[in-house]
């Protein structure tokens, strides 16, 4: 790591040596760096820049720690015909993403009933390892979850068209391809719709505490002291299994191509082969289901509100923002050094962010750039921001995701022994409920980074811009 480049207050390239088909580019300040230097990440870096078809550079944004194969946090994109497609670079929980809704109540509605609605979200929204929810599909229904995504939930009456509008994508990638699915998979999928689910997934109530952009929060919906309504989960069971099933061929299947990889985790297929195409399309049904899971999950959210508002649909207000999608490789076109080309691109703990114009986004944002959701630790805050040109010219239309751990799980656990974090948040002004007696310890906000510094290098570098920080009020944790 000695030969760590500074390109800029906000960028470092890792050179190109060895096997590396292209340089490595680190978005991160210097304060930042000092602790990412003690990681094997920007190892990881290099070993993905080493796979074939990789175009430009192997990317890493300021949230990026260890990950399997790729880092978490990683960036890459890999020529459409010649290039590679790696269930390392997407990771176990495809489509783990954020969306945020907004509401027409107040910071000083929710005071007066932050016990009871914290409460009654708790109970409503299932959450932890292996739960499951009140919606029972058969495998029939389930397939056309995996084949419709959001379609299919708001079809069957959990939430509105103008949600699908407003989700990455319209909340389904049109290459699913049920079959490609395990019986395996599609039994822990059966029963987890409409469930949270446990890590770092969480249901947040907050409210808007500071505004940068004016205009773009306006176009966003968003004003000061709002309360609001962030989602982070994924594709549970059956995005996990889709994962393990498809490394499990791969692994073999790696052995038999003609070239060698650094890391057994960056087991990987040619993407126009068999074993390409299956796993893409079998990753995209694990994308659908998570959509579909997300907006159930609004859904059980928004009649929370109601009932323990005693309010109406129409007067509660609850909107959706946008819905933005983590861990997935997506079919794009970009330009590369002057020429449009498509590409297959891989964000790992990477959130999308496209410019104003571009044709991927709802009408209403095609001016502002699309809404970028980054959620924090449970005691700081998260951040709305929204997408940029320089995004499209250096990172593949990518940004950061989150704040990004510092400790494992195991050393945040040893770090908490003895202390009531559940007061601590309490103190903090934030209520917390959870499920499993590891779930608080492993997910304290110490375990991450600072989320202001991760978003002020993405915003100084220019690949996404501030709109409004997010205060948490209520945190349900899986």
């Amino acid at each position: 790591m000695s030969e760590l480049k500074r390109i800029d207050d906000y960028r470092w390239e890792v050179p190109k040596t060895g096997a590396m088909h292209v340089p490595g580019r680190v978005y991160t300040s210097a304060r930042m760096m000092k602790t990412l230097e003690k990681e094997d990440a920007l190892r990881q870096v290099s070993n993905v820049a080493t796979l074939p078809g990789i175009i430009s550079a192997s990317l890493a944004m300021p949230d990026i720690h260890w990950g399997y194969g790729f880092p978490i946090g990683g960036v890459a994109a890999f020529d459409w015909d010649n290039g590679v497609i790696s269930p390392g670079g997407v990771g176990y929980d495809i489509n783990c993403g954020v969306r945020l809704a907004v509401t027409s109540l107040e910071k000083k509605d929710l005071k007066p009933r932050l016990d009871e609605l914290a409460n009654a979200l708790y109970q409503n929204v299932p959450s932890g390892i292996g739960s499951t929810g009140s919606i029972k599909l058969s495998i029939k229904d389930e397939k056309k979850v995996l084949e419709q995504g959001s379609r299919w939930a708001v079809r069957q009456g959990f939430g509105e068209d103008n949600d699908i509008e407003n989700t990455e994508d319209n909340g389904c990638m049109e290459n699913a391809d049920p079959s490609e699915i395990s019986g395996r998979a599609l039994e822990r999928g059966r029963k987890q719709l409409g469930t949270l689910g446990s890590g770092n997934h969480f249901i947040e109530v907050g409210y808007v505490e500071e505004i940068y952009d004016e205009e773009t929060a306006r176009r966003f919906g968003l004003y000061k002291d709002q309360v609001t309504l962030m989602i982070h989960s994924g594709s549970r069971g059956l995005g996990y299994q889709v994962c393990d099933d498809s490394l499990a061929k791969m692994t073999k299947h790696v052995r038999k191509l003609d070239f060698e990889i650094p890391d057994r985790q960056l087991s990987c297929a040619m993407i126009q082969s068999k074993e390409g195409q299956q796993y893409f399309n079998a990753m995209a049904c694990a994308a659908n289901y998570a959509w579909a899971n997300r907006q159930v999950l609004m859904h059980l959210s928004r009649e929370t509100f109601q009932r323990v508002f005693r309010i109406g649909p129409g007067s509660l207000g609850m909107n959706l923002v946008y819905d933005v999608c983590h861990n997935i490789a997506k079919k794009e076109e970009h330009v590369v050094e002057g020429k449009k080309r498509i590409v297959c691109v891989h964000r790992k703990g990477a959130t999308r962010s496209f410019p104003p114009g571009h044709i991927a986004l709802p009408e209403r944002y095609r001016d502002t750039g699309q809404p970028i959701l980054i959620p924090g630790d449970m005691g700081t805050a998260s951040y709305v921001l929204s997408g940029t040109q320089k995004a499209m010219e250096e990172t593949f239309g990518s940004t950061c995701h989150g704040a990004g751990r510092v400790l494992s799980r195991t050393a945040a656990k040893k770090a908490s022994k003895g202390r009531a974090l559940h007061r601590e948040l309490q103190d903090m002004g934030v209520l917390v409920k959870w499920t499993g007696r590891s779930t608080l310890a492993e997910e304290m906000p110490e375990a991450y980074k600072d989320i202001s510094q991760v978003v002020e290098v993405v915003h100084e570098a220019g690949i996404s811009r501030k709109v409004a920080k997010l205060k948490p009020s209520v945190v349900i944790k899986g």
